[in-house]
């Protein structure tokens, strides 16, 4: 019996292309798995499927991991705060290794060893997906003809139009690739550093400022770090987040365009969209400043960065990011409370939080008005003690200058 390819399927233009191709040219049929990590709705899910059998799929495949997504990398992005260039809260890549472990386990249960995938040379996915891959299951044949090709998005489209074949809805002018943590757009104004995408080609918040919506005022609740409920409603992680985008898209809230360092060294662009990331990760670390000590924000910090780099170069499953975590763990036990922001369009804004673990509530002092436990004697010594290593200096430079150096 022939072994079928099993095709880590988006549905995209270069996966949907790649179907069709690979069964021509392999001889093999091929299976479709798409890794739902976010963003794909019951009518996407049948849309997929239907493209997928009638671009000559002989089976298709969904898998649910949105849930498994937020216990494996989400929360933990969370916990660090974790942006990339300070902006880019990595809505799109940061899924990819766990989508390569749900397709190589996929591939065992199809009884096959060959797996296809539709990144190309110029991109981070190629190896995101390649480094995942061939740390879990080294003895898989790895099939990337896009990469390996070149192809074109062009050269794609043309295959499936000859054919009569189903092409997706954007088409070859833009790529979008949609998940749990935001949507990433690309196109031709972004592969140069200076313009923006049309308004029109935005996803999740089209529109937003050609009709603004009147503010609105939201509760977020977290225990423990993790995201819980919205306005007083309990709710599980998945559902916060998508909660969250669909309450702050219309107001065109986590919108960006990130300019940064691709995995294999060159500059890249892309513009996204990331309302709940944007919400969960402002809410949070607004949480944190009142909960935690300075010394824990600042060792924090200090592993959250490199964290978010492993994370998006695909070294996932490299030891050191179950090393970091238990710290990032370690670190939430008291971040539990809730936080008040207003949407306005364009604009997030924390009017508050509240926690029982409050470093704030727990001080006898009043910032600005009212000394707590230290005296003002204590407040005019501690000034001279802190004083003391500037005052060393300044005296270190004028004894030199008296003595001509």
């Amino acid at each position: 019996m022939t072994q079928p390819i099993v095709l880590a399927y988006s549905g995209g233009l270069d996966t949907s292309f790649l179907v069709p191709w690979v069964a021509e040219q392999y001889g093999r049929p091929v299976i479709t798995v798409t890794v739902d990590t976010g963003g794909i709705d019951a009518g996407a899910a049948r849309a997929l499927e239907q493209r997928a059998l009638a671009l000559g799929a002989v089976e298709h495949h969904q898998v649910d991991a949105r849930a498994d997504y937020f216990e494996q990398v989400l929360r933990f992005l969370i916990m660090g705060n974790v942006r990339r260039g300070q902006l880019y809260p990595l809505c799109v890549g940061a899924e990819r290794v766990m989508q390569a472990q749900t397709i190589a386990r996929m591939a065992g249960k199809l009884g096959t060893r060959s797996i296809a995938h539709g990144c190309t040379a110029a991109g981070n996915d190629q190896v995101r997906f390649e480094v995942a891959l061939r740390t879990l299951a080294p003895e898989l044949e790895i099939i990337a003809p896009v990469r390996d090709k070149a192809f074109k998005r062009q050269e794609e489209l043309e295959y499936l139009q000859a054919r009569g074949l189903p092409v997706p809805p954007s088409g070859a002018a833009y790529s979008i690739n949609r998940g749990l943590w935001g949507v990433t757009i690309g196109g031709k104004e972004t592969l140069t550093s200076d313009g923006s995408i049309p308004e029109e080609q935005w996803v999740l918040s089209k529109g937003a400022f050609t009709t603004p919506r009147a503010p609105e005022q939201h509760t977020i609740e977290f225990e423990a770090g993790r995201p819980v409920g919205v306005d007083g409603r309990p709710l599980a992680p998945v559902e916060v987040i998508e909660t969250l985008e669909a309450l702050a898209a219309p107001f065109g809230i986590g919108r960006g365009i990130h300019l940064g360092d691709t995995i294999i060294g060159t500059k890249g662009r892309v513009a996204f969209e990331a309302p709940g990331a944007e919400l969960l990760l402002t809410a949070h670390r607004e949480l944190e400043k009142l909960v935690l000590t300075a010394r824990q924000q600042r060792i924090k910090e200090s592993v959250a960065q490199p964290y978010g780099d492993l994370v998006h170069e695909g070294q996932l499953l490299d030891p050191v990011c179950r090393d970091i975590e238990a710290l990032l763990l370690s670190s939430q036990a008291r971040v539990t409370g809730s936080v008040r922001v207003l949407l306005r369009p364009g604009n997030l804004f924390v009017e508050g939080v509240s926690s029982p673990w409050s470093l704030l509530a727990a001080s006898k002092g009043v910032y600005g008005e009212a000394a707590g436990e230290w005296s003002a004697a204590d407040a005019l010594g501690f000034s001279k003690l802190v004083a003391l290593p500037g005052v060393f200096h300044t005296r270190a430079g004028a004894l030199a200058r008296s003595a001509g150096k």
